[in-house]
Formats: structure tokens, sequence, C-alpha cells
């Protein structure tokens, strides 16, 4: 199948354009409708309000939510406007405790959600928990776009990570459309284990399966010779040119990612190219 309904949240102007460049260039190669949801985010927390504090605090919170909906509905409205593409958006305003909820009811209808990179500078805080709530609220495979680059419409040169788990199956079936399509899809195993199912031959199964779909693959078995899985695949992508990293996502709790750090997290933070993943 291919992407027919494509998904982006936006709820900062600052890193929307990238996003929108990204989601365009998709549906049109995909014959696709991109929805844009723009948010206004109260980040206040209402329950530790500080003694005294009155209803006008909570109605200045929301008009200036609401004016950063707006603002960003303008911009998207503007931008999908003039590119010729099937498009809406639509704005809104949700509380930094419950927007995961928003963004799972509209990315559970989506086959692909498109969003920026959740961490730099420009980055506000509920980046992370919309990546989240889609895949794991929304059920969705998500494309997270670097800050930087040219949007990519068809990768021709694909890298795969594969370490066999239940992650990376699900990331490469939803990735399936674009894997397809490549010219080329490289297998990427590190550290293979030398016991399980898989140790005579890393990749073998995964790369007949994708034969089979007329996938063209290559598997290429690294020893993970830098501190992190995540540096080892970054480096791989630029030496190999890919133009798109699939991979499943947290393999472990998103509380200990959060806090001891992860491939997952650890490929979002440093990801010069458009990184796929589902979990």
């Amino acid at each position: 199948m291919a992407f027919k309904s494509l998904l982006t949240v936006l709820t900062n102007l600052e890193d929307a354009d990238p996003v929108l460049r990204q989601i365009i260039a998709l549906a049109n190669a995909q014959d696709a409708h991109a929805d844009a949801l723009c948010l206004g985010v109260d980040r206040t927390q209402t329950g530790y309000y500080y003694a005294g504090a009155t209803a006008m605090i909570l109605q200045e919170t929301l008009t200036r939510a609401n004016a950063e909906g707006a603002e960003i509905l303008a911009h998207a409205s503007d931008v999908l406007g003039k590119s010729g593409i099937r498009w809406s958006a639509d704005d809104g305003v949700a509380q930094l405790a419950d927007l995961g909820r928003h963004v799972a009811h509209r990315a559970r209808f989506s086959d692909l959600v498109v969003l920026p990179q959740p961490y730099g500078d420009s980055h506000g805080t509920e980046a992370e928990p919309i990546i989240e709530a889609a895949m794991f609220e929304g059920h969705a495979p998500v494309l997270v776009v670097p800050d930087q680059g040219e949007p990519v419409s068809a990768p021709r040169n694909i890298l795969v990570a594969w370490n066999q788990s239940v992650e990376a199956m699900r990331a490469i079936r939803r990735a399936l459309p674009f894997l397809r399509g490549a010219e080329l899809v490289r297998i990427v195993v590190i550290d293979p284990p030398s016991h399980g199912p898989e140790r005579s031959d890393p990749g073998g199964l995964l790369a007949q399966m994708l034969a089979r779909h007329g996938v063209t693959c290559e598997i290429d078995v690294l020893s993970k010779t830098l501190n992190r899985v995540s540096d080892a695949l970054n480096r791989h992508a630029v030496d190999t040119n890919a133009d798109m990293v699939v991979m499943g996502a947290y393999g472990h709790s998103r509380f200990r990612e959060a806090i001891l750090g992860g491939a997952t997290r650890n490929m979002l933070e440093q990801a010069k190219l458009p990184v796929f993943m589902a979990h």
C-alpha cells in the first residue's frame, strides 16, 4: 500500500518549514493528502499555580496559546496552499499534559506522521511527547525530519537497522512502500549475537522476505567500533550516502531511555537525514 493520508503536528513556527517541505514532497510523490494540525500549547501546569492566582492568569495563558495556534495555522495554510497538493489544516489548543490525546486521535487515521526532530535549541518540550503519542497511542509510523537538508520524496538508498526485534520488524513492514521503490536497501546488523537463530546468516531471512517484495537488498555486518549504536548507524548512513534510515523505536521503556539514553533517543538527537520509526 502507499501512504495516502499524511499528518503533521505543528506547535512551533521555528521548526515548521522543514516539516512542511517534507510533507509536500511526500504528498506529491505518493499522490497523498496532507493534514496539518496546528496546536497552540498551554505549557502551564494548572495544578501548581502560586497562591492567589486568579482566573485572569488562566485566561492569559489560554489567549496566548490560541494566538500561537492561529499564527501557525496561517503560515501552514499559506505554504500548503501554494504547493498544489491536496491538503487541509486545523488549529486548536492543548495543555501540555493533555497533548498526547489530541495527537493520538489524529495519528490513528493517518498512514504516516511527519514530525520535526525533537531535540535542539528551537524545539519545545512538547516535540518528544508528540512523537511518542503518534507511535504508542496512535499506532502510526513516524518520519522524523532533521532541521537541515533537502526533503526526500522517493528515497533511493535506504539504511535499515536490524537487530531482530519486534520493533524493527514493525518498522520495516510499515516502511515497505519506501523500500519497494528504493534502488538499494542496506540491512545493517551491528555486532550480531554469536548465539541465536541468525548467528550463521545475520539478516539473511529479512533479506529473503524483502526480496520477495521486489526489494534489492545488501547486508552490512558492522562491528560496534563506536560507543553507541546510533553513532555507528549515523556514520554508516553518511558513508553509504543513504537518504533515509528505517528503525524500530523504543526497544526499552520510554522512561529508561529518557533517563539513561538509548538508540532511539540518541538517533533522534544526531540524525542528519529523515528517520522512519515505528513501535
